[in-house]
């Protein structure tokens, strides 16, 4: 009879994993989560990459169409950007005229960004490819379902917004 192999994910054998008193990787909340973004985001990554823009880029110019200016700082917890990546992706994103940056009247420290008229007229020429993509997306997967997913997500989130974390100010990059 074979003797039993002591568990060693190093050496490949995985019953290491299942000592640990925790779910399985991969029903893991984060990874799912991440699985069903990374499936979401294949789907517009092409099309971004043909307006040569990169996901972040995008995330800001929707963030900012969606309002009249709004200061950095604030613009990274909408857009989910840590500050540094923001910055640099400001400074590129003004250097194609996409964006307008001005300094705050009430306070000449900060700055205010907002998006210009060519950025504007980027989205337009984006925006329909990017409704097609959400036909397809909703025709895949349902109209109600998805509807019920977008609720659902924003029901946990709320759920949990209260309960904070070690690491509330990290931002998926």
């Amino acid at each position: 009879m074979a003797k039993k192999q002591p568990a060693d994910p190093a050496n490949g054998n995985p019953s290491a994993a299942r000592q640990v008193p925790m779910r399985e990787f991969s029903r893991s909340l984060p990874m799912s989560l991440l699985r069903a973004r990374e499936a979401v985001m294949r789907q517009f990554r092409p099309s971004l990459r043909q307006h040569g823009l990169t996901e972040q880029q995008w995330r800001i110019l929707r963030a900012l169409a969606a309002i009249d200016a709004v200061e950095v700082t604030e613009l990274a917890r909408t857009a989910f950007l840590l500050g540094p990546s923001l910055s640099r992706i400001l400074r590129d994103l003004e250097a194609r005229h996409l964006i307008e940056r001005r300094t705050a009247k009430a306070d000449q420290r900060r700055s205010m960004v907002s998006i210009s008229e060519k950025g504007v007229k980027l989205m337009a020429s984006v925006a329909p490819n990017s409704e097609a993509i959400y036909a397809e997306i909703t025709r895949h997967f349902g109209a109600h379902k998805l509807a019920e997913l977008q609720e659902m997500l924003g029901e946990l989130e709320q759920s949990l917004a209260g309960l904070g974390g070690a690491d509330e100010a990290s931002a998926e990059e």
